[in-house]
């Protein structure tokens, strides 16, 4: 697919970018060669290549340990809230 100077134009203007005219040969060219290639990508023949819902399956994935890095600051917090009771934060009422 080969977009013209046109339909860059209206892509600009719907997605509120200023290009300027200088730049829109340019753009039309490189968005073209972009096409091009998902074109190309659409043509290969997937049919047997099995989806996966997890890229390492069957490996395990090397985690960091799961402990507490940072303590209790609640207090800290709520010294800048303007109400506070039973350490929630209380806030104006917004459905009646």
């Amino acid at each position: 697919m080969s977009l013209t100077r046109h339909d860059v134009e209206g892509i600009a203007r719907l997605a509120r970018l200023q290009v300027s005219d200088a730049d829109l040969t340019a753009y039309a060219g490189s968005l073209s060669k972009i096409l091009a290639f998902v074109e190309q990508l659409s043509s290969v023949d997937t049919a047997a290549v099995e989806p996966m819902a997890h890229p390492l399956a069957g490996e395990a994935q090397r985690l960091r340990p799961d402990v507490v890095s940072e303590g209790d600051r609640r207090e800290l917090y709520q010294r800048n809230a303007p109400a506070v009771e039973s350490g929630l934060y209380v806030v104006p009422k917004v459905i009646e």
